[in-house]
């Protein structure tokens, strides 16, 4: 497992931000065609580990949302 994997209750907004502009530049890396197949694999590995760091944060937000939609409907009725 991955020692660097940080829950999305404490990477918040700066690190999901910075996840993403990751993943947006690897993503031009690898669509680039310049690397070679060693980086390429690893690059992708990389952008995978993004990828899901990105969406558990979405997932995350979309709860803490929801929550807060349930909250207010409860103190309206």
């Amino acid at each position: 497992m991955c020692a660097e994997k940080k829950s999305p209750s404490s990477s918040g907004k700066d690190s999901f931000e910075s996840d993403l502009a990751k993943l947006q530049k690897l993503v031009e890396t690898l669509e680039s065609g310049s690397i070679s197949l060693d980086e390429l694999v690893t690059k992708y590995e990389e952008g995978m580990r993004l990828l899901k760091a990105c969406q558990d944060s979405l997932k995350e937000a979309e709860l803490r949302i929801e929550q807060l939609g349930k909250r207010a409907e409860d103190s309206q009725g």
